[in-house]
């Protein structure tokens, strides 16, 4: 099985995350957190159960590069 939440925190933390949105009709999911990485796959889908998860490392990155 694809560790996909260990790969995009790890992409994250490498620098590749150039933004993040929050949509209500993505692609046959519906409402997700939807991650934009400068490296494919350049959309990286989360779901709303997982966004706990994300909460504290989107926070941080937000603080480092948007200052």
């Amino acid at each position: 099985m694809y560790p996909y939440h260990n790969m995009i925190k790890k992409r994250i933390k490498n620098g590749e995350l150039i933004d993040y949105r929050f949509v209500e009709d993505y692609k046959n999911i519906g409402e997700c957190l939807l991650l934009f990485f400068n490296t494919p796959p350049f959309e990286r889908p989360i779901r709303p159960y997982k966004y706990y998860e994300y909460t504290d490392i989107l926070k941080r990155w937000k603080k480092e590069n948007h200052t």
